[in-house]
């Protein structure tokens, strides 16, 4: 409902009255704009300038970064040099480390242009107060720290001239004639070491560790460069040592047997020789002496205390007028062997740097003579010795010296331990077989007047298995029981032949019991329970001793011992009807036993040990047939409580077994 006409009029009245008003304004602020006007082209002239100032730094950014850019590829490319150089110094470098010779092994003068040491080089002066190599003793360590350091160099100069280094040859010359220098000192040095061993009552192991201490290195040296000195060092060492040694050990080996008992085991001590024939061997004059079969304390020789403890000193024993059996003056000889081998063994593989077969034969350079003078003195004394418990200890000492070698790991002499028990061995067979002959040869009908007591034949028997058993407990040997058991079989056979002697079967029985008990009882005294010795003289004894229970039970009780014998066998049979007939025998033996049982056990008990030296033995013997008639006795019970015997008068007259034990309790002796 509006006119348009009139609303677009009024429309542009209000415009028209808008701009009117706008105009009113902007004439109004003419001043403010003439000025912002002229500010703004202030500022355009500032932006104009700024924009060249921006040019020109445009311009300065270009040739900078084109200047970057070249430094960059300088920087690779000195990079790349640098790289090259480190590698070359480090090859260059260690090749000069090795070559140059420093200023402490040489002296060099200036203006000696054609010295002893001069270097070739003019670039270089080497100038100091003092030469090492030339100067210093061989025995401070900045000689040998310089001799390391000279060999290391003499090594490098070797093997660049295979790669054909020009530069070895200028430092060659000088190189040379410091090793002859070194050399020349060195040698002379172990020389004089090697003569002072010579000096009398000169103790060599102080100038070895010398040796050991300042040229252990010295003769590496040589080795390497000088052969020829190194061998001749080698040999006179060798020479040397081989002389003391054999004087040394020869001179003690003649006084040790200076001060071994005077009296020594003949041919004729033997266990079959007759006893008469032994009372000047075994007589006083032996007092300081153990006897022919008997150890004693002998065998303390190769026990821990005495097998390492000191070596005897001759000259001290003879001021105290002491004597010693062989296998002792053997114990210190070779103890003394041992101990020496060892050090020696050892500073050669450390001095000579050897090994294996080659350490083996320097040490047979050296030790040779000495083992072979053992064996010789062995071989004359073993062939002429009839002492077989010193070979047999002189076996046992090998044995454990040549433990202790092993467990200190050295073979050294492992050789010459296996040619002293082929020495040793046979000689103690061949022996043992004398002594088993002698037995063999002996004729108990030639013995003259026997006793029941223990023959001397068997007790040195005893004596004598014991001390071999005892020695042969820590190595026992195949061989050893094998003998010992030709010889047992021998002895037993002698007491066999010797008991076939005696009339009477008790007086045998005796003769037995006693020699099994008495070389039962010598050989517990050393031997382990389990020897086969041991357990063979138990079974004969207790085997003798139960037949000699019967032996004399049966003059007091035999009829009794037969009918209960015979009464027991009729029982297994089932034939008890025949016993009726046996009424009046029965009633003898019992009514006998009654009235006669306590003078016969008096009589038995005296008699025993009357016949058994051994009272102990005795005892026992006695306590046996005692049982043994109890035994008896109550077996005789029971026959007569068969129905055949049953209502026998005579059973009421039968002693009470309890009863009877009683007694007889009493008449057990107590020893």
């Amino acid at each position: 409902g509006v006119d348009l006409q009139q609303y677009s009029k009024q429309v542009e009245l209000e415009l028209q009255e808008v701009e009117r008003a706008s105009i009113h304004d902007y004439i109004k602020e003419s001043e403010n704009i003439a000025s912002l006007h002229n500010q703004i082209t202030a500022c355009d002239a500032i932006l104009e300038r700024m924009e060249q100032m921006l040019s020109a730094f445009q311009c300065d950014l270009s040739s900078i970064s084109s200047e970057i850019r070249t430094l960059q590829e300088q920087s690779v490319a000195m990079n790349l040099r640098l790289k090259n150089r480190r590698a070359v110094r480090q090859q260059l470098g260690q090749l000069l480390d090795e070559l140059v010779v420093p200023a402490a092994m040489i002296r060099w003068d200036p203006g000696d242009e054609r010295g002893l040491l001069s270097p070739p080089w003019p670039c270089v002066t080497f100038l100091s107060p003092r030469s090492t190599i030339l100067e210093a003793p061989v025995t401070e360590p900045e000689f040998l720290e310089q001799l390391q350091e000279l060999n290391g160099k003499i090594n490098s100069v070797k093997e660049q001239a295979f790669r054909e280094t020009v530069a070895c040859a200028d430092v060659q010359h000088v190189l040379e004639k410091l090793k002859i220098k070194a050399v020349t000192k060195i040698r002379e040095f172990v020389l004089q070491k090697i003569y002072s061993f010579r000096k009398p009552m000169t103790n060599y192991q102080i100038p070895q560790n010398a040796l050991l201490k300042y040229s252990r290195f010295f003769y590496q040296f040589l080795l390497g460069n000088e052969r020829t000195v190194a061998q001749e060092l080698r040999e006179q060492y060798v020479d040397t040592m081989s002389k003391i040694y054999l004087s040394y050990f020869k001179s003690y080996t003649s006084r040790l047997m200076k001060i071994q008992y005077e009296e020594v085991a003949e041919k004729d001590d033997l266990m079959g020789v007759e006893d008469t024939a032994k009372k000047d061997i075994l007589g006083p004059s032996l007092k300081n002496r153990n006897t022919v079969f008997t150890l004693g304390n002998r065998g303390s020789v190769i026990g821990a205390a005495e097998l390492e403890g000191p070596i005897i000193v001759p000259h001290a024993a003879q001021k105290s007028d002491v004597r010693y059996p062989f296998e002792s003056l053997f114990r210190s000889q070779h103890y003394a062997l041992l101990d020496n081998s060892c050090r020696e063994y050892l500073f050669l593989c450390d001095f000579f740097m050897v090994t294996g077969p080659s350490a083996q034969d320097l040490f047979n350079a050296v030790m040779g003579k000495t083992l072979t003078m053992f064996l010789k003195h062995m071989e004359a004394y073993v062939c002429d010795c009839y002492d077989s418990i010193a070979i047999f200890l002189c076996i046992h000492i090998v044995l454990r010296f040549k433990a202790i070698m092993a467990k200190r790991n050295i073979p050294a002499v492992d050789k010459y331990w296996d040619t002293l028990l082929d020495i040793l061995w046979p000689r103690f067979k061949h022996i043992l077989e004398l002594n088993i002959q002698s037995i063999q040869s002996t004729d108990p009908q030639k013995l003259g007047f026997l006793d029941t007591r223990p023959h001397y034949i068997t007790r040195r028997y005893a004596e004598f298995s014991s001390a071999i058993v005892s020695i042969n407990q820590t190595f026992p040997n195949e061989k050893t029981h094998a003998l010992l058991g030709q010889l047992q079989v021998e002895v037993e056979n002698f007491v066999l032949r010797v008991a076939a002697e005696f009339s009477s079967r008790k007086e045998q029985l005796i003769f037995l019991i006693n020699n099994y008990d008495m070389m039962l009882g010598v050989l517990m005294e050393r031997a382990v329970e389990e020897s086969k010795e041991v357990e063979g003289f138990q079974q004969l004894l207790s085997a003798r001793t139960q037949e000699f229970i019967e032996e004399i039970l049966s003059p007091p009780f035999g009829g009794m011992i037969a009918f209960v014998k015979e009464a027991e066998a009729l029982l297994e049979k089932g034939q008890l009807e025949r016993l009726r007939g046996e009424e009046a025998r029965v009633t003898q033996l019992a009514r006998g036993f009654s009235s006669t049982w306590k003078a016969a056990v008096e009589s038995l008990s005296q008699d025993v040990m009357r016949s058994f030296s051994n009272f102990k033995n005795g005892t026992g013997i006695i306590q046996g047939a005692l049982t043994q008639l109890i035994q008896y006795y109550h077996r005789f019970h029971k026959v007569l409580a068969q129905p055949p015997l049953r209502s026998l008068p005579a059973r009421a007259e039968l002693i009470n077994i309890h009863h009877l034990m009683v007694e007889l309790k009493k008449h057990k002796p107590n020893f």
